[in-house]
Formats: C-alpha cells, structure tokens, sequence
C-alpha cells in the first residue's frame, strides 16, 4: 500500500484567520473590545488603566477584566458614566460586566 505524504504549508495567524469564519469573527470581536477600552481612556482614572483589560463581547454586553476587587470597585462607580460614552461613540453597549481576575498559587 503506498504512502500518502501530505504538505502542509504554514500559515501566518493573519492567513489562517482570514481563511476561517471563526477566527474572523473572533478577532473582530477583539479589535472592536479594544476599540471600546481605547474610547473610555479620559474618563478612566490614570491610576486604574493599568488595573483593567479589554474582555469578551457577547451581544449587547461586554466584559472588562479587572486585576483586583479593590479597581473593580472604584470602577463600578464608573460604569453608568461608561457605558453612557460608549453609546455616544456608537457602540452598542447595555451592560458592562467586570470580572475580576483571580492568580493562582504555584
């Protein structure tokens, strides 16, 4: 029985994304939550930019990753404010969500 040899080319993660509704879709998703994130920097106290990230859309709602309890509570303050922006700016938002990131213990 022959041997059937198969060539796989590699793909750069822009080849292979482009090439796949999926991944499309996914980093759509990615570049508009960075877009939301970007948009909301002046009303983002300094001090707490570096406290969050840019999380999942799901519909309507989007997420933002929070490093502590103690920035997603000065932030829950913030987010009738941010949301209200990001609807100025055209995103479609009503409801932002927070998840605070838990480290685990090596």
């Amino acid at each position: 029985m022959p041997t059937m040899r198969r060539h796989h080319q590699s793909q750069s993660l822009l080849q292979a994304a482009q090439e796949s509704p999926t991944l499309t879709q996914l980093s759509q998703l990615v570049r508009e939550s960075t877009q939301r994130l970007r948009a909301l920097d002046a009303l983002i106290p300094p001090a707490l930019r570096g406290a969050i990230q840019a999380g999942p859309i799901e519909g309507t709602s989007w997420c933002l990753l929070v490093s502590s309890n103690a920035a997603a509570a000065k932030l829950r303050q913030l987010l009738p404010a941010l949301q209200s922006h990001l609807q100025q700016q055209g995103f479609e938002v009503h409801t932002i969500r927070l998840k605070v990131l838990t480290r685990t213990r090596a």
